[in-house]
This record gives C-alpha cells, structure tokens and sequence, in this order.
C-alpha cells in the first residue's frame, strides 16, 4: 500500500524540521524560564537541606533568615517560571505550527486532485493533523529540555564540586552514565515503536474513515464484519507499538531514578570522610546528599527528550513524501515567468488543443493521444465515450490540473505561460461526483463567490429549478449532509452547477452529469444544463458516457481510447 507520492527526500525533512524550530528570541526566552524553573528546584532542595540541618544546630535566627527567604523564593519561583515556560513555549511553537501548516498547504494545492490518488484519505488527514500536530514537540519536547538540563546539570556540577570536587565529579560521571543508558535503551526497547506509532496511527485513521464513510455500502453487501475486524487489527497493532513505547519509556525512568541513588550513595560515601577531616561542615554534607536528587528530576527529561525526536523525525519524513520537492510528472505548475491572462469583462474565449496528448501521474500510458480539438466562443458541444476513454482527463487538461505535451491555448495564448489559476478562473468543471460540504445551502453556493447576496442565491437556484426545493427546506439554511448525503445526486449536480453559475466561468465543462442519477431525470438534467449554462453566452462542454440529444448541442464529439473519432 502506498505510503506517499514520492521518496523522502533527506534535505526536505531537514527543511521541515528547521522550519518547526520556533524564531531565536521567542525559543530562547522559553529556554531561559525553563532554566529558571529547574535551577528553582533544584536550589529548592539544596537550600531546604542546609536550613533543616543548620537548624538543628540551634544557631541564632539571624543566621538562618536568609535561607528561610530563600527557600520561600525557590519554592514560588519554580512553580512561577514553569508556567511561564510552558506559556512562551507553547505559544513560540503553536505560532510555528501556523506557518508549517500553511506551506503544507501551498505545496498540496499543485498535486490535488490528480497527484494525491496514491494517497489514503485516513493517511492524509492524519499527515495534515497529527504529525504537523508532532513538530510542536521539536521545541516543547527536545530543544527546551536537553538545552534546559543541560545547563542547569552543568550549574549543579559545578556547585557540587565548589562543596566537594569528588562530589562534583561523582555527579558528572553518574549525570553521564544516565545519558549514555537513557540513550541505549530508549534505542533498543522504543526507538522501533517510536517510528512505528505515526504510520499505524495513519492505518488506524484510514481504517476508521472506511468504516465511518462507507458505513451504508458495507452493510447493504455484508462487508462490515470485515472492516470492523481491519479496524481491531489497525487498533491492536497500535496499541502494541504505544505499549513497547511506555516500557522503554518506564525502563528509562528506572534507570535514571537508579542513578540518582547511586550520585546520592557516592556523595555520601566521600562526604563522610571530608566531613570527619573538618573539610566540608554538616550542612555542607546534606546538600552534598540531597542535590543529586533534584538535578536528576531536571535532568530526567533528557532520555525522554531523545524518544520525542524519533517521533517528531517521523513525522517530518511522512510529511516530506506527501509534499515533495519536485511535483510529480503530470502535474502542471507556474513556470517562473507564467502572466496573467487578462480578457475584456464579458468576452468568452475561444479553447484549442493541437497534438494534445496527457498521462495520469505515475503512469506511463497515455490517457489522451494527439487529441486536437477547437470550441468556438459560445458553441455548445457534446462529448461522448465509453467509459475510460479519457474523457475525465481532456476535461482535467482543459482546467490545468492535469498537465500534456502538445498546444493548448485559449485566445491564442499558450496556456503554458499563463498562471494556472487564471486559466482556472476562465474555464470552470462541474465534477462527475460534486463535494458538497457539510454545511447549509447557503455556505455551499458562497463558496463560489462570497460576496453574493441571498436574493442573487436564490435568483441562481430558479435557474436551476432548485429554488422551491429550497424554499420547501427551510431556505439557504437547509442542511445539506455530509458530502451532500442530504440531497439526491440530480440535487448535487444542480447545486454544483449554480456554484458555477455564480462563478461566472466564461467556459463551463460539466463532467457526466447524470452519472449518479436515473434514466427519469437525465434527459431533464441534460436540457437544463445546456440551457442554464448557455443563457450568459458561455461555452458549454458537455461530458457523458452516452450520446446527447443533437438538438440540445451545436456540435457532438466523440472521445475513444484517448482518440477524438467523428460522432
């Protein structure tokens, strides 16, 4: 099963990576609270150590107020400095997000919808949700805490060894240990299943958005045992995964807490002696003991820290192959000195393909083969074919989401050197399967234009005889359903037809319109598009896997093995 459009690209995951980072100053300013917060703690329990053990030398109240002050200023000043770490982290990293999201974005917009059929739709969604959602752990994650704990474990190192330089070096050499066995068995219990827990995720999704979206179909045809049974087995593979993950996790945790007692053993075991030899005093000996706790808490993140990057490196790798570098052959983009095209308010321009030939991505064999084709200003033209002819490809040439080899030009200019989107404005599709969003009617048809008013949608929806439908609905605000669940797939096709009524396309290609109604309304649906559409002027192409009546069109094409052959 396919995993991506294209290999990873090393450089691009490295790109993506950089650009989770979060800018300088506001990461930095995250990391300096965070050293605040742990060198709080650790300070906390370094100074409540002496103060409890000075104490018990009954000493006069002068001599411990300042460590009294103190210990209430750490004590506020952890809980203090962590909360604004977590608040300029979260926030340096959701702003970051912002903008990874959108460049994901940007570059998916050239491949859809032609360059995304390699892809599952689960897949994608979990790709555009939750590993975007992942890079935020670059910096909350990774960066802040190996950078924090490594600066506050350097601070205690260097207090340790001020008290006693064994006790210091006691303290490096166990602070390394922890590291260097954080890191091994984070590697050999969880690093596998930190890189496994994106991809089965994304099997977990897809497998779920089947079951959700085909509920109807697979029960009507006795298939939902099946798919409920992929969706326990996605389930129970991703459960494993997780549960390997908290073990190496857990393993982790246990060794570092080992180490911490074994930093507080090793202190003692050369503070005793120092304090017999009168070279540190009591309440020396007592920070001595206690301090490797509190800089094995701050610096117990860093093991962990190494298993966040596994996942987060996952997650860029999974976006760099459904977003590559090189856009996939097949697929049109802007060349760099592509211009607008600009035609006079009103005028419909005429379309002409020469020598055009097209193959789907990742394909090889032709879809259209040396299809020369002209559609005059205004003309009404029929196209037919059996299905598989390539009929759906001329109509995705003709909008610029498939790109061909040959000539295709509208008023003369090549279309090559126009920006996509500007021939996209001009020559307009109503697709075979229309996506109607989820939402009222309202909201469906201002998607084509957002500035018009509820008389101009209800003055479009007459034209397509859909106005007392509306109205007997509740109006614009009647629900359509999910994918437009709501309405008969004669509705949908209307409803798609008035958005691109509103659009105002000077050319207007409607792809099989009665593909997903019966015999009964066809004929009704073909008359009313060809006259609706046509009543501004616009150039209508019409697509249908059957003939159409010749009297509804000026001109009737036929459309076979990717070959235009006379009607």
């Amino acid at each position: 099963m396919q995993e991506g459009v294209a290999q990873v690209d090393r450089a691009e995951v490295r790109r993506i990576l950089r650009l989770a980072v979060p800018s300088a100053g506001r990461l930095w300013t995250a990391i300096g609270f965070g050293v605040l917060s742990g060198g709080s703690a650790v300070a906390l329990l370094g100074v409540s150590a002496w103060l409890i053990t000075r104490a018990s030398e009954q000493p006069a109240l002068m001599y411990l107020s300042m460590a009294v002050v103190g210990v209430r200023a750490f004590a506020l000043g952890r809980a203090f400095f962590r909360y604004l770490e977590r608040l300029a982290g979260h926030d340096a990293a959701f702003r970051q997000l912002g903008t990874v999201r959108s460049r994901l974005y940007a570059r998916l917009e050239p491949l859809a919808p032609d360059g995304l059929h390699g892809i599952r739709s689960g897949d994608l969604l979990t790709r555009l949700a939750d590993d975007v959602d992942e890079l935020q752990n670059l910096s909350l994650r990774v960066i802040q805490p190996l950078v924090g704990a490594v600066i506050v474990a350097a601070g205690s190192v260097v207090v340790a060894y001020l008290l006693l330089p064994a006790a210091g070096a006691a303290l490096l050499v166990t602070l390394a240990v922890a590291l260097l066995a954080g890191l091994a068995i984070s590697r050999w219990s969880a690093a596998a299943a930190e890189r496994r827990v994106a991809p089965l995720r994304a099997d977990l999704n897809d497998a779920l958005h089947d079951l959700a979206s085909n509920l109807d179909v697979l029960a009507a045809y006795g298939a939902l045992p099946s798919a409920q049974d992929r969706v326990r087995r996605a389930s129970a593979r991703l459960t494993t995964a997780v549960r390997t993950r908290a073990v190496g996790l857990g393993l982790t945790a246990a060794v570092v807490s080992l180490l911490a007692g074994a930093a507080t053993a090793v202190g003692l075991a050369a503070g005793i002696p120092a304090l017999g030899g009168g070279a540190i005093d009591a309440p020396g000996l007592a920070v001595i003991a206690l301090l490797p706790l509190a800089v094995f808490e701050v610096f117990g993140t860093v093991p962990l820290a190494f298993g966040a990057w596994s996942r987060v490196r996952s997650s860029a790798e999974r976006i760099a192959s459904v977003a590559p570098v090189i856009v996939p052959d097949g697929i049109p983009v802007d060349g760099v000195e592509a211009r607008p095209l600009k035609v006079r308010p009103g005028r419909v321009p005429e379309v002409r393909l020469d020598g055009v030939s097209a193959h789907w991505p990742g394909s090889s064999s032709p879809v259209l083969d040396d299809v020369s084709l002209t559609i005059r200003p205004g003309e009404r033209v029929g196209l037919s074919g059996p299905t598989g002819a390539g009929k759906t490809a001329l109509a995705h040439v003709l909008t610029r989401l498939l790109d061909h080899t040959g000539h295709y030009r509208i008023d003369g200019i090549p279309t090559r050197e126009l920006r996509q989107d500007d021939v996209r404005r001009m020559v307009g599709l109503v697709e075979q399967r229309p996506y109607l969003f989820d939402s009222d009617l309202r909201q469906n048809l201002l998607f084509a234009r957002d500035t018009a008013t509820d008389d101009e949608l209800l003055a479009v929806l007459d034209r397509v005889g859909l106005r007392e439908w509306a109205l007997s609905r509740g109006g614009l605000s009647a629900r359509v359903g999910e994918r437009g669940a709501l309405v008969s797939g004669g509705q949908a096709q209307r409803i798609a037809l008035a958005r691109a009524l509103l659009a105002g396309f000077p050319v207007l290609i409607v792809d099989e319109p009665t593909a997903n109604v019966d015999a009964a309304v066809a004929d009704a649906i073909v008359r009313d598009v060809l006259a609706t559409a046509a009543e501004d002027g616009r150039t209508v192409l019409l697509i249908s896997h059957t003939e159409v009546p010749g009297e509804l069109v000026d001109r009737e094409l036929r459309l076979e093995t990717g070959r235009i052959v006379p009607a």
